[in-house]
C-alpha cells in the first residue's frame, strides 16, 4: 500500500533551456520515481524553475517560479523537504549571486525545519573565500550530502566538513535511458545502451556529433576545433553534427564553427547539419546515441556519450571536464587556453577508428556509474521510509 504523497522541494538550475541541467531534472525525477515505487512511499515533486510552466508542461510535475520569494516560501512550508542539486550550483565563476542563491533556499527550507538533501552536486570553484564558511554552516544541517567527483568532496573537506559525510556519486545523468531501453529490458533483450540505430548504414559517412559553448573571447578554441575537422574529413568523409546544449548561445557558437569550416567538409565530401529542436533531454541524448564520435566541451554532452557508449573526446574549459574525464579513464584533447587542431583531428580519426575498442575498454567503468546513479535518490527515500 502507497502512503499518502509527500511533496519535495527541487531546487537547480531548470527552466533555462539548457540540455544539461534538463537532463539532470529528468534524472533526479526518475530515480525518485523509481525508488519511492520500489519502497511503497509516494514522492510527489515540485520544482523550482525560471520558467514553471514550460517545466511543468514538460515534465508532468507541479513546478513554482524560483525567483517569487512568496511562492518558494509557500511551496517549501507546505513539503516534507528540499532537494538541492543537481549541477554546479555553488560556484561563483559564472557569478558572484549563484551562491547566495542556491544556500538562501537551503537556509530558508532549514529555518522551516525541513531537511535537505544535497543531490550530486559538482562544488566549485570558490574563489571567493567568504562563502567558505556559509557553505560550510549550511552543508553541516543537511540531512544528507552528495557530490558527483572526488574533488568536489576534498573542496568541502577543506573547508571544515566531515569527509565520512560526503558521498560521491555519479553525475544523475549518467543514469538516463531512453523510453525504448527501459522497454527492451522489461522484455529482456538488453538494454539497448550502444546499439547502431538502424538509421545508421555501413556505407553511411561517419555523423560527429560537436558540443560547443562560447568561452574564449578569442575564440581561438573555436577556430581551432574548426580546422581540426576540417583537416579529419580530407583524411575521412564526415557528417558533422552540431548539437547545441544550450538554447541559444550555443546555437551561436555552433554556427560559428560552421562559418569558421566554410566549405571545407562539403569539399572533402562530408555534410554539416545542426540540430536546434531538441530541447526534452531524452531528444539530445537519442540525438548523441546516433553519433559514431562524440567532440565536447559542455560536461552534460560527454556524460550523455558516456550512458549511450558513443566515443568522445572532451575540450577542456572548467575542471569539472577533466574529473568526468578521469572517471572513464580518458584525457582531453586539449584545453580552451590550448587547442591544436592536428590534436583534433589525429584524436577524432583514432576514435572512429578504435570505436568498439574504447567502448569495450570503458564498459566496466561506464556500467559501474550507470549503476550508482541512483544512490542519492535510495538514500532520500530512505530517510522517508525510516520516519514513516
Amino acid at each position: 500500500m502507497v502512503a499518502a504523497a509527500q511533496k519535495i522541494i527541487i531546487s537547480g538550475f531548470y527552466g533555462f533551456h539548457n540540455s544539461g541541467d534538463e537532463a539532470v531534472l529528468q534524472s533526479i525525477l526518475n530515480a525518485l520515481r523509481k525508488q519511492s515505487q520500489a519502497a511503497g512511499l509516494s514522492l510527489e515533486p515540485v520544482v523550482l524553475s525560471i520558467d514553471p510552466e514550460w517545466t511543468t508542461a514538460t515534465y508532468g510535475v507541479e513546478s513554482v517560479h524560483r525567483m517569487k520569494l512568496g511562492e518558494v516560501r509557500k511551496a517549501i512550508s507546505e513539503s516534507a523537504g528540499l532537494i538541492s542539486g543537481g549541477g554546479s550550483l555553488l560556484q561563483d565563476v559564472t557569478s558572484s549571486k549563484t551562491i547566495p542563491y542556491y544556500l538562501g533556499i537551503i537556509k530558508l527550507a532549514q529555518w522551516m525545519g525541513k531537511p535537505v538533501f544535497i543531490y550530486a552536486q559538482g562544488i566549485g570553484p570558490v574563489n571567493r573565500k567568504l562563502f567558505h564558511p556559509l557553505i560550510k554552516s549550511v552543508f553541516r544541517k543537511c540531512a544528507y550530502v552528495s557530490v558527483r567527483d572526488e574533488q568536489s568532496r576534498l573542496l568541502l573537506q577543506s573547508i571544515g566538513l566531515d569527509k565520512d559525510k560526503i558521498d560521491v556519486v555519479p553525475d544523475p545523468v549518467m543514469g538516463l535511458a531512453l523510453p525504448e531501453d527501459l522497454h527492451r529490458e522489461s522484455a529482456g533483450a538488453g538494454s539497448g545502451i550502444g546499439d547502431t540505430p538502424p538509421s545508421v548504414l555501413k556505407d553511411a559517412l561517419s555523423t560527429v556529433g560537436v558540443s560547443v559553448r562560447f568561452w574564449e573571447q578569442s575564440r581561438q578554441e573555436l577556430d581551432a576545433l574548426a580546422e581540426g575537422l576540417v583537416k579529419a574529413s580530407a583524411e575521412l568523409p564526415l557528417h558533422v553534427r552540431f548539437l547545441p546544449f544550450h538554447h541559444t548561445a550555443d546555437n551561436e557558437a555552433s554556427r560559428y564553427v560552421m562559418q569558421k569550416m566554410g566549405q571545407g567538409i562539403e569539399k572533402n565530401g562530408g555534410t554539416v547539419s545542426i540540430c536546434e529542436d531538441a530541447l526534452h533531454p531524452l531528444q539530445m541524448l537519442r540525438e548523441v546515441g546516433q553519433c559514431q564520435a562524440l567532440i565536447g566541451m559542455r560536461l552534460h554532452s560527454l556524460i550523455y556519450a558516456a550512458g549511450r557508449r558513443t566515443p568522445l573526446m572532451g575540450v577542456s574549459y572548467d575542471p569539472k571536464i577533466d574529473h568526468f574525464l578521469e572517471r572513464i579513464a580518458c584525457r582531453p584533447v586539449g584545453t580552451t587556453a590550448a587547442l591544436d587542431a592536428d590534436k583534433v583531428a589525429a584524436g577524432l580519426l583514432e576514435l572512429l577508428e578504435s570505436g568498439e575498442s574504447w567502448k569495450q575498454e570503458r564498459e566496466p567503468l561506464i556500467a559501474s556509474l550507470v549503476e550508482a546513479a541512483e544512490a542519492p535518490a535510495r538514500q532520500i527515500v530512505q530517510y522517508f521510509g525510516h520516519k514513516g
